[in-house]
């Protein structure tokens, strides 16, 4: 098959686009996930400081990747609306690929920040890639093909930690380079088969106000009901981040739990996201629709977290795990309903908003719940399920909003 230069007619082949878009996604996060059993380890020999010094650091650079995908997600998103999805994406993909080679080789701690944060903007791709698959979709299949996206992006935070930490053990720079392999194989796959999915006469001119984040976002405020939904993922991702932040401290802390049981249950919550996200949504969109899915998603998320600053034992926490997963159903469904009110030349635009937003989420998320984590256990002023109980009433916050934009537009 010939290499597409230009607009194909993607519906005859929105398979190829499909298989293309969830692999930049799964690659994307399992080159972030590569890298996190081995940081500390790498960290700590670039730096020649110990473990538990080499923490603060890595912390940093968790943020830092975080913050550069708030910055970067909406530049993306207006450049895949000016130029096109397929070159921004083959463009950050060749990005990602020399990057992880350096970051394989290099013996400099400031290299490795740099690279970092190189990787973080250059992984802000979701928003063209999110765009694409608005590109193919009718009304009726983006929630599930978004939803599709989305179980790739939890699988590859599942695997990407457990096949970094058996890499690690042969050597902590060879996470990097099989990451690199990765990415260049998605890039080759993505030069001869992916098509464009946005026509020259659908492109918009690029607008500097329209690809920084707060300008992004404060245009898509401007559309009727769309802020409210926006903020209403944004209370949900800075609810539901209290995982990723505080779980492995708290079991362990709380519940005694070893690092083993820590990794098995973040797979269990991974494997569960991804088969919401993937499989459950196909079927309870069509039926229910997104407005009745989401709320489902609040209601069962809000539920989990509230169990969670409860939870009298590991055995209810893990019993609580198949809840919190409900909750995966809440962006693909509130994506499909915002991407309706939008023509196609402003899908980019609305994922690099979002893009943003789940950057700015995940970074507030991990300094509130990780310094308040660490607040109650030092003062014994409050439970230690506190982070939980704050990220279940920042849920309900989320879930009002919501309800506040659904019956706005009834």
């Amino acid at each position: 098959m010939s290499r597409p230069t230009r607009f194909q007619d993607t519906a005859k082949r929105p398979w190829h686009t499909l298989m293309f878009i969830g692999g930049v996604a799964l690659l994307n996060a399992i080159g972030a996930g590569l890298a996190i059993p081995v940081m500390p380890g790498l960290v700590a020999e670039l730096s020649g400081r110990t473990i538990a010094e080499a923490a603060v650091l890595g912390g940093y650079i968790a943020a830092l990747y975080a913050a550069m995908q708030f910055l970067f997600g909406a530049a993306f998103g207006a450049l895949s609306d000016r130029f096109g999805r397929r070159p921004v994406l083959l463009v950050s993909l060749a990005v990602l690929v020399v990057d992880y080679l350096i970051m394989t080789f290099t013996n400099s701690l400031l290299v490795l920040f740099a690279g970092r944060l190189v990787a973080g903007a250059a992984s802000a791709t979701y928003a063209a890639a999110y765009a694409a698959v608005a590109d193919i979709s009718g009304s009726r299949s983006r929630a599930q093909r978004f939803g599709m996206v989305g179980a790739c992006i939890g699988a590859g935070f599942v695997f990407g930690p457990v096949l970094g930490g058996f890499l690690g053990e042969i050597g902590l720079r060879l996470p990097f380079y099989v990451a690199a392999v990765l990415m260049a194989l998605s890039l080759t796959y993505g030069a001869f088969y992916m098509p464009e999915t946005l026509s020259q006469s659908r492109r918009r001119p690029f607008l500097v106000a329209r690809a920084n984040p707060i300008g992004a976002l404060r245009q898509m405020a401007q559309i009727p009901s769309m802020g409210l939904f926006l903020t209403a993922l944004f209370f949900f991702q800075l609810a539901n981040h209290a995982y990723t932040a505080i779980w492995p401290y708290f079991t362990i802390e709380v519940y005694g739990w070893s690092s083993a049981q820590v990794g098995l249950s973040l797979a269990v919550v991974g494997l569960g996201f991804s088969s919401v996200k993937g499989g459950l949504i196909r079927y309870a969109v069509p039926r229910h629709g997104e407005a009745r899915t989401a709320l489902v998603g609040f209601v069962f998320a809000a539920l989990a977290l509230f169990g969670f600053a409860f939870a009298s034992s590991g055995f209810v926490a893990a019993l609580l795990l198949p809840v919190a997963v409900i909750g995966a159903l809440v962006p693909p469904a509130i994506n499909g309903l915002m991407s309706c009110f939008l023509p196609v030349n402003q899908q980019g635009a609305l994922q690099g908003a979002v893009s943003s937003l789940f950057g700015l989420a995940m970074v507030l998320s991990t300094l509130l719940m990780t310094q308040s984590f660490t607040f109650v256990m030092e003062t014994g002023l409050a439970p230690a399920g506190t982070p939980f109980f704050l990220a279940g009433v920042i849920m309900l916050v989320g879930l009002a909003v919501f309800l506040g934009a659904i019956w706005r537009n009834r």
